[in-house]
C-alpha cells in the first residue's frame, strides 16, 4: 500500500527551478534513501513534503489526504514527522520535556481543566509523560531523561531529535542527514537504530544522507537527484552500478 505519493512536484525560487517533475511512491514500512550532490534539491523535497514550502506545481498525498497548501503543523498531525540537517531541539528543556512537547495530542483536556487542575488535566499530563518515557526507553535515552538537552553528547542529541519526531505518532518519518557529524561507531549505531525504529513503530522512512555506507546498509531502495531532477532509482546494487549516478555523485572510487 502506498502511504505517501508525490506527482510532478516542482518548486521555483524566482528564476531558479529547484525541483523539476519529482515523483515518488513510498510504500508501507518501506525504507528509502534520497541522495545526490550538494544543492541537488534533497532538503527542498523534504520542505515541500512537510509544508515548509508550497509547491509551484504538482500534488502530494498522504494516503487519501491532499497535503498541498497545508501548514506544517497540520501535516504533522496527519502523520508526517521529520528531523533536520541542523539539530533543532529545545536546548534549555530536559530530555523528557523535549519529548513531552511533541506529545501534545495526549493533552486534549480543555483550558479550564488546566487552570483549575481538574482530573482530566492530570490524566492528560500523565499520558504525555508515560508515552515520552516509553519512547526514551526504546531509544536508550532513559538515563538522560532529566538532563538539559544542550548538555547531551552530539550523537545523543541526534537520537533525541529522532525520539521527539516519533512522539508525534507519524506514519512517515523523514530523516535529513541523521549521521551528519557522527563518528564511525555512532554511524553504525544509527544504522541499527533506524532499522529497529521502523519495526518498533511500523514506520515508512525516507532518508537523506551523504554517508554511503549508511545508505547502502539500511535502504531497500534509493532515489538519486541531480539539479532538482531524478536521474536514477533502484536497489543499492543497481544504484552503485548506474553510470549516471557515478558521474553525478558517487565517483569512480565508490564502485
Amino acid at each position: 500500500m502506498v502511504v505517501l505519493r508525490a506527482r510532478q512536484l516542482c518548486k521555483t525560487f524566482g528564476g531558479l527551478q529547484a525541483i523539476r517533475d519529482f515523483n515518488i511512491d513510498l510504500k508501507e514500512k518501506e525504507l528509502v534513501g534520497l541522495i545526490g550532490p550538494n544543492g541537488a534539491g534533497k532538503t527542498t523535497i523534504f520542505n515541500l513534503l512537510t509544508g515548509v514550502y508550497d509547491p509551484t506545481g504538482g500534488s502530494i498525498h498522504l494516503m487519501d489526504k491532499d497535503l498541498v497548501n497545508l501548514k506544517p503543523y497540520q501535516i504533522t498531525s496527519l502523520g508526517i514527522a521529520r528531523t533536520f540537517q541542523n539539530i533543532r531541539l529545545f536546548d534549555e528543556l530536559s530530555v523528557l520535556d523535549n519529548i513531552r512537547v511533541a506529545n501534545h495530542w495526549y493533552g486534549s483536556y480543555p483550558l479550564t481543566s488546566a487552570i483549575f487542575r481538574l482530573p482530566s488535566f492530570f490524566k492528560g499530563e500523565e499520558g504525555m509523560t508515560d508515552n515520552a518515557l516509553e519512547i526514551l526507553e526504546i531509544l536508550k535515552l532513559t538515563h538522560r531523561k532529566y538532563e538539559i538537552a544542550k548538555n547531551l553528547p552530539y550523537g545523543e542529541r541526534r537520537r533525541l531529535e529522532i525520539a521527539r519526531a516519533l512522539a508525534a505518532k507519524p506514519k512517515v518519518l523523514l530523516l535529513d542527514e541523521p549521521a551528519a557529524g557522527m563518528n564511525p561507531q555512532e554511524t553504525r549505531d544509527l544504522m541499527s537504530l533506524i532499522s529497529s525504529v521502523r519495526e518498533d513503530f511500523d514506520l515508512t522512512i525516507l532518508l537523506i544522507e551523504h554517508d554511503m555506507s549508511l545508505v547502502m546498509g539500511v535502504c531497500e531502495r534509493i532515489i538519486v537527484l541531480d539539479h532538482g531532477k531524478t536521474i536514477a532509482g533502484g536497489s543499492p546494487e543497481e544504484i552503485k552500478k548506474n553510470p549516471k549516478v557515478i558521474g553525478a555523485y558517487l565517483g569512480e572510487e565508490a564502485i
